[in-house]
């Protein structure tokens, strides 16, 4: 079972990212929420160079996913990509969204894909110009209920045509028009069959058909570009579609598709993890300042409301990384964790934006002020709460596999 102690390699690892994250991120992190849709490019080269493939944010980890310190040889690989991902997301949410790497659409292709397809889709991110990847799921007419998809994938000769209309997809500009990246798709192969007929496709940039007609504007992660996108008898190759194209008579094909988030669900609550443990060390920092002493070990009924306050962060902040850690180290040993990425992704969520605007309360006037990196940091945290599966959608996740109940049954 998981001891909760990192290995000596990714310990190294991530203090390695803190200080990148302290040099390289920090400083222009105000500057590029400013000038939102702008991309640093001098910081996307230097981590595209750095890294040398997508190690930083979606690939094999060279020093991270080597065997642990007990000999055991468990594979650390999600573990450490989470650890990877709050300490980028302590240096700036946005930015490290804009890093190159193959996003969430390459965990669909790890996740789905054959062994021809991760060599195919997933080679070019460690070689050539910078490279982004990216997934497309939500529809105007389709939110958080991804089985009510219209967008279609029709069979024509040794080709796929798709239509439909795409929106807020994550790195969608970068991906496609920016790089020479792709985009996976999901798409009804028929409406009529339900879940059981989405699948997901991969897109590649510079296809026919396809276009990013608008690229929207954001509370936060702002330097992040998130784009609507339009498929208008785009053809792609057949042998793009992830997993078969039958369609049976279960929803089957729907839950693979829908396994991809049991590797992503994580990672996303460890860029909250970032972004919370950013606002809480800069509210302990202040209190040092001022001479503000925290009284460990103090009785809760002799502590002052600021005192409980702020331990209450910290202990949200570890309950919240804990459930993180443990869901990623179910995937690096090979156990179910569908269950424990949903609960990760939703105490995330919670706690990132409490603790955030709890922070914020806590410094009052100057912590509203634009002044400091707090206001911009809970405007960061609240996307937590809502993409890779609302707080909803997950605690109903949560709740149907404790009971074991169907969607219909519980919904």
């Amino acid at each position: 079972m998981i001891d909760f102690e990192l290995s000596d390699g990714l310990k190294n690892y991530s203090n390695m990212l803190h200080m990148l994250a302290e040099q390289a991120m920090r400083p222009i992190s105000r500057e590029y929420d400013e000038r939102e849709h702008e991309k640093p490019w001098d910081f996307i080269n230097m981590m595209w160079n750095v890294s040398g493939s997508a190690s930083m944010t979606g690939g094999d980890n060279r020093e991270a996913g080597k065997d642990d310190k007990k000999g055991k040889g468990t594979s650390e690989r999600n573990l450490a990509m989470c650890v990877t991902v709050e300490e980028l997301a302590w240096g700036d949410a946005g930015l490290y969204l804009s890093i190159p790497n193959a996003g969430l659409g390459g965990a669909a292709v790890a996740a789905a894909g054959t062994a021809e397809q991760k060599q195919r889709f997933l080679a070019r991110f460690s070689e050539g110009k910078p490279k982004w990847g990216a997934m497309a799921i939500t529809e105007p007419a389709c939110g958080s209920d991804s089985s009510a998809i219209q967008t279609t994938a029709v069979k024509d000769g040794d080709q796929w045509v798709l239509n439909g209309n795409k929106i807020f997809c994550t790195s969608g500009h970068m991906a496609l028009e920016k790089s020479e990246g792709f985009v996976v798709v999901w798409a009804t192969l028929d409406r009529s069959a339900g879940r059981a007929g989405i699948r997901a496709f991969v897109v590649e940039a510079g296809t026919a058909g396809m276009h990013v007609v608008k690229l929207e504007k954001k509370l936060g992660i702002r330097v992040s570009d998130t784009a609507a996108i339009v498929f208008e008898d785009c053809r792609i190759p057949l042998d793009n579609i992830l997993g078969s194209a039958e369609i049976p008579k279960t929803s089957q094909g729907f839950k693979g598709a829908m396994a991809t988030f049991d590797a992503t669900r994580p990672i996303v609550a460890a860029s909250g993890l970032g972004v919370a443990r950013a606002a809480l060390a800069f509210v302990k920092q202040t209190l040092d300042e001022k001479g503000v002493v925290l009284r460990y070990g103090v009785p809760p009924h002799k502590l002052t409301v600021l005192e409980r306050d702020v331990m209450e962060m910290e202990a949200q902040l570890q309950a919240a990384r804990l459930l993180t850690w443990r869901a990623a180290w179910q995937m690096d040993n090979g156990i179910q964790n569908s269950l424990e990425a949903s609960m990760a992704k939703a105490k995330s969520g919670l706690v990132v934006t409490w603790i955030t605007q709890k922070a914020v309360e806590l410094l009052g006037p100057l912590g509203y002020s634009r002044q400091l990196l707090l206001e911009k940091w809970m405007r960061d945290a609240k996307i937590t709460d809502i993409y890779e599966g609302t707080q909803q959608i997950n605690q109903l996740i949560i709740a149907r596999r404790i009971l074991d109940y169907s969607s219909k049954a519980l919904s």
